[in-house]
């Protein structure tokens, strides 16, 4: 690992101190002045944290006349997470502090733009490195949760994503509450985004692949309510209203059913994002309706769904730039498949090779085609794309690297968009190596 420089690592710190530094500082303050047994017994006996290593390759090999023929780089991350305890007493208070570090191992002007690194817009070159440490102050009380700072969601409208080699994050301030049983409640006010090739904050643009939007327009803050109702061990529901000011207004509903049936589990996932400008509607017009159905049948290793996503309205589906909408396309690897009137299949076929006595080693084919897709911006319609996954991973079960997970994911992608489309045809590759150890 290359020298870090103390002063890099100084500066990402700086630039990721919130707008409002009062309410931490205050919560800050109000710890230091708690007596030292409370200090004791709940903020410092039940602080922990880890340190996940997470190594990875990502390689773009683009099929396409474009200019560009390959997006490839390697890289390192470091995830530190250090979270406090809560004194005692009927309203707790706690610490969570985040680190964060990329180290560039590969990567040239030529090929880069993978998004495991930050890239200069002027010679297109990768940094070395990137970092950031960030604070999170917490308070609970009964069963409720509530943080200010930097904070993660992951929820159906923003779901902050996990496939870069540093996790995406927020900064704002959230409520979680379990108070009422069965009735996960979250809210939340967040301002800025630190996307996952960043050091900083940022202001939070709607995502416009295919320039389906305004992209340059910005929020002032995302403002969301809603919860998960678990009905009963086999059924739970799911319902939030999210603002996302003067951009776009989502509300999502969600069923989520397991029924017994043979020798196996029949799942049955059913969602829905009923979306529609807001204010002064800066990213233009936003008018969508998306409805998607997932069935799955588990039995022995095998898991094998079926899915079908209904797109309709003017316009496309709207999210967050640099956050994963929990579609029924989510995390797929080349395309997002929320394109405006969009009609999307998908087939999956899971193996969990613990029942074949190989415990930790799992596999994935998905197969997804997407058609009827419209694209104002290039007056074209009636197009398609489809993208073919495939995914190994295993989880070390024993010894001395007991927990090392490795994953291989590939995929093979292809549309006919016209030239200049966000989406090109690209066999894309990714190999992780990740491992999370205690260090205290």
């Amino acid at each position: 690992m290359p020298n870090i420089p103390t002063n890099a690592v100084a500066a990402a710190s700086a630039s990721c101190v919130p707008s409002r530094p009062t309410r931490l500082a205050l919560a800050l303050l109000g710890l230091s002045l708690l007596p030292g047994p409370l200090w004791a017994a709940g903020f410092i006996d039940d602080s922990h944290g880890t340190l996940t290593l997470r190594n990875y390759y990502l390689d773009r090999d683009y099929k396409d006349d474009g200019a560009k023929t390959a997006a490839r780089e390697w890289a390192q991350g470091f995830i530190m997470n250090m979270e406090s305890g809560f004194t005692e007493g009927s309203v707790g208070f706690g610490l969570d502090v985040r680190g964060l570090l990329g180290v560039k191992l590969d990567s040239s002007p030529d090929r880069s733009g993978t998004e495991l690194l930050p890239v200069s817009a002027s010679d297109k070159r990768a940094a070395d490195e990137y970092s950031r440490l960030a604070p999170t102050a917490k308070l609970r009380f009964a069963q409720t949760t509530v943080k200010t700072g930097d904070v993660s969601i992951f929820l159906p409208f923003a779901f902050a994503s996990p496939s870069r080699l540093l996790p995406q994050t927020f900064r704002g301030t959230t409520l979680s509450s379990r108070d009422i049983d069965g009735l996960t409640l979250n809210t939340g006010y967040i301002d800025r985004i630190s996307k996952r090739d960043s050091t900083d904050y940022q202001a939070m643009t709607i995502a416009s692949p295919n320039r389906r939007f305004n992209a340059t327009a910005s929020t002032s803050h995302l403002a969301y309510l809603g919860g998960d109702y678990q009905v009963n061990k086999d059924l739970s529901l799911r319902a939030y209203h999210a603002q996302v000011a003067d951009l776009y207004q989502q509300d999502t509903l969600a069923l989520l059913h397991n029924l017994p049936l043979g020798d196996g589990v029949l799942s049955s996932d059913l969602r829905s994002f009923f979306s529609r400008e807001d204010g002064s509607a800066k990213a233009g017009r936003v008018d969508n309706r998306n409805l998607s159905a997932l069935f799955g049948y588990k039995f022995g290793g095998h898991r094998v769904s079926l899915g079908y996503m209904h797109s309709s309205g003017d316009t496309a589906t709207p999210y967050i730039s640099g956050t994963e909408l929990m579609g029924m396309s989510e995390l797929t690897m080349s395309s997002d498949f929320l394109n405006a009137k969009e009609r999307t299949w998908q087939a999956i076929y899971d193996y969990d090779f613990a029942a074949a006595g190989v415990p930790g080693l799992k596999s994935r084919l998905r197969y997804v085609r997407g058609g009827n897709i419209e694209l104002s911006a290039f007056n074209a319609s009636e197009r398609k794309e489809r993208e073919f996954q495939m995914e190994l991973g295993y989880v070390l079960q024993s010894g001395p690297l007991k927990n090392l997970g490795l994953v291989a994911r590939k995929s093979i992608y292809r549309n006919d968009f016209p030239a200049g489309a966000a989406f090109r045809d690209e066999n894309q590759t990714r190999f992780l190596v990740l491992y999370t150890l205690p260090i205290w």
